[in-house]
């Protein structure tokens, strides 16, 4: 614990004081020293230059342009270049040897360089872990003695030798040098004396893996340079090779590497002595043996040649007086190969560097690009200019002058040697964004500095008044200079307590508040989308600035307004309409565009699979800009007919009142009557709701929610709100205010507009706010009403998240319900009272600013952030499901990758996505969640799901929200925060110290006041989505005996045969001669398999007497079987004992139990063993390893499609024995109860990618058998899944709770390095909910088991709000309106005319009563008596066919899309099911389901629920095209509820190139030919997603 504070006080504290430089007594003395001497030159070097500024910058610009050229050359060195390893060891006495182991001009060809091997073991030991960006695994390049032709000419070259001592060992690999470098010493030729020694260089592959640099550096020993004089004693060679140490083991980690530099200081102080003694000394790599010393040569006599250039070696350790002992211990050490690597500086010039990546790393922060580099360099020059220029023109004096330069020295030293990590950086490990954050705002805060001193005293800006506050004068913009020099000043302290965002955040949070105070833009969800989202609300405000100055400049009448005005004001209301409906996120618009179309037909399955989110909300962009197209002009016509006429003026002052007065009351009764009555506390004094659900006192629901009075009643009145009453405040406030019109008014205006109609939930208390303060209150203050209610929308937001944080502050602390984790909350509790007033003092900046106040370490001390978006976290953080799909077959038979329990549960939060992606919207709007604003937080609890919902953006008519997914079975704090959001408090009858009971449906004392001391409140505690039940049963229990391992068995036989009897192929593996061949044998009576895997105990068909499974037996137990599934074939075969079917089935069922007992390790009478290789064949992994059972690999469909899954339905099978014993005796029952487990559920292993299709695709039933390994458990579940729908308590959690909280456990883990998995930040606190808080995190600062995308939910989505509100206004609707009314027009004239019969007899009967006024007396018909009736209430979901329901889920949400091939999977279960079967599966599956749509009479269509159709020869086959009354049952349409969408059909035509279509009449209608091309269509094109169908058919077509 101390040497981690200390270390956070070294590389946190004092690295963020400075800028990054701090001494590490881990690096060399080298690598601190040049830290030192450069902060002290940033630091000093202002002083001598005061005189001229141009000499400074350029000064600075040279030398960080030198550092930063000479630091990317060396790393491209490491990344491309070559490294040479010299491999003798020599002793010599020769006064002329400069350098020993250079090159030689011989070689010797038949010795083989050791040096290979040991990269060899080098690179494969790695395991693939990469600490730089650069390194590259698979560039790695063994290299050979091939190379020696190269290295003969290395002593031509000019060279000089850098020496470092953490490169005395390096065994990195290089690659070979670049064609265009110059070859070593072309044109020159070696100045040699004597004979030379043979040598050779060595190269290899450069590897920029910063492991395998760790590994190299941690090897004891060292290399050297050598001397040109001095001697050393020959009597030292033995000691030195009879000493040779053991190979040690290569370090693999940072801590291991710092750990062992000391023995590297030792061999630097080894090599000083040597040069000292004037021997000359060559390391060799350890293990070495004498021989091989001797035979190349590393030892002995001989003249040495001498290099004719100088050679210079720079010793960056030196030995220290008293470290002469160590020196004996080192010469007996093993001498160590020197490397080098080759730096080229000119052609044919190259410099000598022993130096490696990690000590580079250690000395410079690399920047890989070119870009970051000139970045740096232009920065680092700026910095200087700026800085220079504030002191030269006298802003600093005394001490102000050291501490201003301080500041510039970390600045331009961060830019060098960054603080990693910084107090603001988000992320663990080194953040190269965070490096440009020092100096970028030292710039920007000297530029404003210089710019407000100029103007300050230029006197050009003129000044202007707001309630009594003069801004922009003299002295304002001279004390903005001045506070702006002092926060200069502070940037230590600032950059310590990490109250600056890196700089990519600093623009998003600035450029989303600017859009959403002075826009009334929406929250935004990346950079990008803050761009976007302010240049277009720029773009829309000086559009209608234009009008708003024209009309500014027209003549004003007393009794009228001017054209222009009216003008600007139809506009102002359009374009804000048609804002507050877009998404901030330009991709979602960009996915509604037409380049979507370009995708190719084959390419759908692999663009759109992993881009479902995003698609979603391709149709109902669509449908939106559709809609706008109507309304936007017919808003404009009619906001300019009311603005130019005189209502507004001639009805004042009155009018002006009744709005306020009519805003305030609707606001009232929506935003807070309502909501309250329907809380499960109603002012946390009512112990139930006022306002019921009708699922409220269910036990179990059983069926989607039901649309209630109430909830109908709170979106009408958000609906008169949003479009009614603040549109004709701003407008009334425009008109009467028109002779005052400023250059804010068309800020404001737009501002209002649009916050109106995306969160009017607070509008009506800054409203009422607005006018009674500047009305009656303070009217001598008011400027107009539209620019004060503007200033209070802004004062307001602030003022909420005030109240939030102060909430927060309070319930956290309080002194009765504090829980403190650790014994820091101990101490830290009494210490901060003394604070209070700081503390308050804290929350009002962090409320201006918009940043958390986070608790440190989890305590009652706060502390204030850095500023964040609404989105907070600054990563893209999404979880990715492991599965087989994206692991690689070995891994998955070995190791089982994702077998936790918290990655195979994660989808059933992305299944719960999902969900919420098709409902949130609506149910917002129909106010089942409460009140909403943008960042609110809330927490869904259900029996086993856990998941905190963030809601991110607000617009009109969609919701942009983030689920965070928690574990099932969670911690122990965890289970106690969710025992506190699930338990009840209408039992509690204490007051104070006693229990004197509570009124009739109200709460208690005790129980009302702990309510209002929580930081969360229950908002509903029956919402229902559609989910799935989970239950899982110990598979050990249910074949714990033989008797019950024997019934396994025997399904098992029988799925086999079930299979081979349905079975398409049958008839051509009856006939194949190999498999005919193979079970010839099996035809003799005497024939017997007496494999020990089978046993007597759980083989049914076991013949004792033969010691194993012969025909006869066989035939005895299952032929009756065999012949029963064969009569139910189309055209059955022979199945006499002797037929070919009955051998193929023996061999069959002989096959799969020999593989059930190879996975067994053939130990199936023990329980273990027996599970493991049920569960080895579940998953897929047969092992034929007898030779008789290969004859399978004929045709692999034997196995896949009769085999594996029959050992998925025996289990199913088995599974049902327990409910029903005796039932599967009968064939009949057995055979259909197969069939229907076949139609109706999913068999499949949990890592198989159909089972996550399949959950997506709301699959009714899922079944599988898991593995769990957990805390040392090793058993096997069965994992049963049912769909049904779920019961959901809404908790709504304290936005400023939630980013409070968020902060300070990245603050606690990224800066303070607080690595306890038991740290008190995240022990339970059931008053702010701290675990579960916490927990959601992103990974690794907290552990969710799933954290979503960005997701979109739209309102057009839900299906009963578009029952409420009826769908949008399309010009597609209204046509087809017009179409239909006409349609109906003419039948009736037709039917009275002719024989006196209504409308509705000549329709086909049916009422003309719409159907969403009356749902329940007219249910749509369907023409498939085999398919269900669907809820009355699901007549309006046919506007679209993806919003069509499935007959399990009437109202709530399902969807089409299946990211992975769904039904091929399925119908591989069912090869041979019956074609009615066969439909009826497809119709439980939303994709089909959406297509064959539902058959209603155009009757039955209304204003406000209709059904709108294509073209009818664009869907229609032509058969249909040419009937007439097919032709007009399509134009039986009508405007309210259809889209106006060319995917929008009744009867869809789903078809290829090359392939037959199918329609929906003759599906349902049960032929047998469209069943059977049905089939062969989905198998055909499984991998083509059926969602995008607008996007088929236009490819298509």
């Amino acid at each position: 614990m101390g040497s981690q504070a200390l270390q956070i006080l070294r590389q946190g504290v004092w690295a963020s004081l400075t800028g990054g430089w701090y001494v590490d007594p881990h690096q060399s003395t080298f690598s601190n020293c040049f830290h030192l001497y450069l902060w002290i030159f940033l630091l000093a070097f202002p002083f001598l230059l005061l005189v001229v500024a141009g000499v400074y910058c350029a000064v600075i610009a040279a030398f960080f342009t030198a550092i930063k050229a000479v630091n990317f050359r060396l790393h491209a060195m490491f990344d491309l270049g070559e490294i040479v390893e010299k491999r003798r060891a020599s002793f010599t006495t020769d006064p002329n040897r400069v350098e020993e182991g250079e090159e030689g001009s011989g070689a010797h060809d038949g010795s083989q360089p050791y040096s290979e091997s040991f990269f060899e073991d080098s690179s494969d030991e790695d395991d693939g872990s990469d600490m730089s960006a650069g390194s590259s695994l698979g560039s790695q390049r063994r290299f050979s003695s091939d190379d020696e032709d190269d290295d003969e000419d290395d002593d031509s070259s000019s060279s000089t030798s850098c020496y470092s001592p953490d490169l005395a060992n390096t065994g990195i690999t290089s690659q070979p040098v670049p064609p265009h470098l110059p070859s070593p010493g072309e044109g020159e030729e070696p100045d040699t004396v004597g004979p030379s020694h043979s040598r050779s260089a060595q190269r290899s592959a450069s590897t920029a893996s910063a492991k395998t640099h760790a590994r190299v550096l941690s090897m004891d020993g060292a290399g050297g340079g050598s001397n040109n004089t001095g001697t050393l004693a020959s009597t030292m060679l033995p000691s030195l090779l009879s000493s040779a140490p053991a190979p040690r083991p290569l370090t693999i980690s940072k801590s291991d590497l710092e750990a062992r530099t000391v023995h590297s200081e030792g061999f630097s102080r080894a090599h000083h002595r040597l040069d000292s003694l004037g021997g000359s000394w060559a390391g060799n790599q350890t293990g070495w043996r004498a021989g091989e010393l001797l035979e190349e040569g590393a030892v002995g006599g001989g003249e040495e040649r001498t290099d004719s250039f100088l050679i210079i070696v720079f010793d960056l350790d030196h030995e220290s007086p008293h470290e002469s002992q160590e020196n004996t211990l080192m010469i007996e050490e093993k001498a160590k190969p020197k490397q080098y690597y080759r730096f080229w500086v000119l052609p044919g010039k190259w410099l000598r560097v022993r130096y490696d990546r990690l000590a580079l790393l250690a000395l410079l922060d690399r920047n890989r690009r070119a870009g970051e580099n000139v970045f740096s360099v232009v920065l680092a020059s700026l910095v200087a200019f700026l800085g220079f220029l504030l002191l030269f023109q006298g802003f600093f004096r005394d001490i102000w002058v050291f501490q201003f330069c301080l500041v510039i020295a970390s600045c331009q030293y961060s830019l060098l040697k960054s603080v990693q990590p910084d107090a603001a950086s988000p992320m663990h490990g080194h953040n190269w964004i965070i490096v440009y954050s020092r100096p970028v705002y030292f710039c920007l805060c000297c530029v404003l500095i210089s710019v407000f001193d100029l103007v300050g005293h230029s006197d050009s800006m003129r000044p202007f008044t707001l309630y009594g506050v003069t801004f922009f004068s003299t002295h304002f913009l001279l004390c903005a200079r001045d506070m702006l020099i002092v926060f200069t000043l502070c940037f230590p302290i600032i950059f310590l307590f990490g109250l600056l965002p890196q700089v990519n955040t600093f623009l998003m949070c600035l450029l989303e508040q600017v859009d959403m105070h002075i826009f009334g833009g929406t929250a935004t969800t990346s950079p990008l989308s803050s761009v976007y989202s302010l240049l277009r609300s720029i773009l829309v405000s000086a559009l209608v600035y234009g009008f708003c100055l024209g009309a500014i400049n027209a003549p004003w009448g007393e009794a009228h307004v001017p054209v222009l005005f009216s003008v600007f004001c139809g506009l102002l209301l359009a374009l804000s309409y048609h804002l507050s409906r877009q998404s901030s996120d330009p991709t979602i618009l960009w996915s509604a565009s037409p380049h979507i179309h370009d995708f190719p037909v084959i390419l759908l399955h692999h663009q759109l699979c992993d881009r479902h989110l995003m698609f979603w909300g391709f149709f109902f962009i669509k449908e939106t800009l559709h809609s706008d197209l109507v309304m936007c002009p017919l808003m404009a016509i009619i906001t300019f007919a009311i603005s130019a006429s005189t209502v507004f003026i001639a009805l004042q002052p009155a009018l002006s009142f009744v709005l306020y007065i009519l805003a305030g009351v609707v606001g009232f009764t929506t935003h807070y009557l309502l909501p309250q009555l329907r809380k499960q506390l109603p002012w946390f004094c009512l112990a139930h709701p006022v306002l019921r659900s009708r699922e409220y006192s269910q036990f179990e629901v059983r069926d989607a929610a039901q649309l209630m009075w109430f909830e109908k009643l709170y979106a009408w009145l958000q609906c008169v709100e949003k479009y009614l009453i603040y549109p004709a405040v701003v407008l009334n406030s425009l008109t009467t205010e028109a002779h005052t019109v400023t250059d804010v008014t068309p800020l404001a205006g737009m501002k209002l507009l649009r916050t109106s109609f995306c969160v009017p939930s607070q509008q009506y208390v800054t409203l009422c706010f607005t006018a009674l303060f500047f009305q009656f209150d303070y009217p001598r203050f008011s400027q107009t009403f539209l620019l004060d209610y503007y200033c209070m929308s802004i004062l307001f937001s602030k003022l909420w998240d005030l109240l939030y944080k102060l909430r927060f502050v309070l319930t956290y602390i309080a002194p009765w319900q504090i829980t403190w984790g650790s014994a820091f909350h101990a101490f830290a509790q009494p210490f901060a009272v003394p604070h209070s007033a700081m503390l308050f003092v804290q929350a009002v900046f962090s409320a201006l600013f918009s940043t958390p106040l986070n608790p440190v370490l989890g305590s009652a001390v706060f502390v204030t952030s850095y500023t964040r978006p609404v989105k907070f976290w600054e990563r893209d953080y999404n979880t990715k499901r492991v599965d087989h799909s994206n692991t690689r077959l070995a891994t998955q038979l070995d190791r089982n990758p994702g077998a936790d329990d918290n990655n195979l549960n994660s989808i059933f939060y992305e299944h719960l996505t999902r969900s919420l992606q098709h409902s949130l919207c609506g149910d917002l709007l129909l106010g089942r969640w409460g009140n909403y604003s943008t960042g609110d937080c809330f927490i869904l609890a259900s029996d086993y799901l856990n998941a905190l919902v963030h809601i991110i953006e607000i617009g009109n008519g969609l919701v942009t929200f983030q689920l965070r997914g928690l574990e099932f079975r969670g911690t122990y704090c965890q289970q106690r925060e969710v025992e506190a959001i699930t338990e009840g408090v209408e039992e509690d009858e204490g007051c104070c110290c006693c229990e004197p009971g509570h009124l009739p449906h109200t709460l208690s004392f005790n129980a009302a006041f702990g309510q209002r001391w929580l930081a969360w409140e229950v908002a509903a505690t029956k919402y229902v989505l559609e989910g799935y039940s989970i239950s899982d049963n110990n598979a050990a229990s249910m074949l714990q005996v033989f008797d019950l391992r024997k019934i396994l068995i025997t399904y098992y036989v029988k799925s086999i045969i079930y299979y081979v009897t349905r079975s398409p192929k049958l008839e051509e593996w009856l006939a194949n001669e190999t498999v005919q061949e193979a079970l010839r044998p099996c035809l003799s009576p005497s024939y017997v398999d007496s494999d020990p895997t089978f046993n007597l105990n759980i083989d049914e068909d076991y013949d004792h007497r033969a010691s194993g499974i012969t025909t006869s037996s066989f035939c005895l137990v299952y032929l009756e079987w065999i012949k029963y599934c064969n009569s139910r074939r189309q055209t059955p075969v022979e199945s006499e004992k002797d037929s070919p079917l009955v051998t193929l089935c023996f061999g069959l069922c002989i096959l799969g139990r020999r593989a059930l007992g190879t996975a067994s390790h053939s130990m199936s009478a023990s329980l273990e063993p027996f599970l493991y290789g049920l569960h080895a064949l579940f998953k897929g992994d047969f092992r034929i390893t007898s030779p008789r059972d290969e004859w399978v690999f004929a045709d692999m469909d034997l196995l896949n499609r009769v085999v594996a899954p029959g050992v998925r339905m025996s289990l199913k099978l088995h599974q049902d024995h327990f409910t029903s014993p005796d039932e599967y005796e009968d064939p009949v029952v057995l055979y259909d109860a197969i069939t229907a487990n076949e139609e109706k559920m999913l068999i499949s292993h949990e890592g198989d990618p159909v089972w996550r299709s399949a959950i997506l695709a709301n699959m009714p039933s899922l079944l599988a058998l898991r593995h769990v390994m957990d805390d040392g458990s090793d058993e096997y579940k069965i994992i049963m899944l049912n769909k049904r729908f779920l019961s959901f308590r809404v908790i709504k959690v304290n936005r400023e709770c939630v980013r409070g909280l968020w902060a300070g456990q990245q603050q606690e883990l990224v800066f303070l390095r607080n690595r306890n998995p038991e740290r008190g930040s995240i022990q339970n606190a059931k008053q702010a909910l701290r675990n579960m808080i916490n927990s959601s995190c992103d990974q690794p600062i907290g552990y969710p088991i799933y954290v979503s995308p960005l997701t979109t939910s739209f309102a057009g989505a839900h299906v009963q709000l578009r029952s409420v509100w009826g769908g949008p206004i399309s010009p597609h609707n209204i046509y087809t309106w017009f179409i239909s009314s006409w349609d109906r027009l003419q039948k009736g004239c037709g039917a009275g005319c002719n024989s006196g019969g209504n409308i509705e007899d000549s329709d086909c009967g049916g009422g003309s009563t719409s159907i969403s006024n009356n749902p329940a007396a007219h249910p749509p018909q369907n023409t498939a008596s085999s398919i269900p009736q669907p809820h009355p209430t699901t007549a309006v979901s046919s506007t679209l066919p993806f919003l069509s329901q499935g007959t399990d889920n009437p109202v709530g949400p399902s969807w089409p899309l299946h990211p992975q091939p769904l039904p091929l999977a399925l119908l591989s279960q069912s090869e041979g099911r019956m074609d009615a079967g066969l439909v009826s599966s497809l119709h439980r599956t939303s994709s089909i389901h959406g297509l064959l749509g539902q058959h209603l009479s155009s009757s039955q269509l209304s204003f406000s629920s209709s059904v709108a159709l294509p073209p009818a020869d664009r869907f229609c086959p032509s058969s249909l095209q040419d009937n007439p009354s097919h032709r007009a049952s399509q134009r039986g349409l009508s405007l309210g509820q259809g889209s106006g969408l060319p995917y929008e059909a009744l009867y869809s035509k789903w078809s290829l190139p090359g392939r037959k279509g199918f329609n929906g009449p003759a599906v349902m209608e049960g032929d047998g030919s469209a069943s059977q091309s049905i089939r062969t269509q989905v198998r055909t094109h499984a991998y083509i997603t059926v969602f995008p169908l607008d996007l088929l058919i236009h490819k298509i077509s």
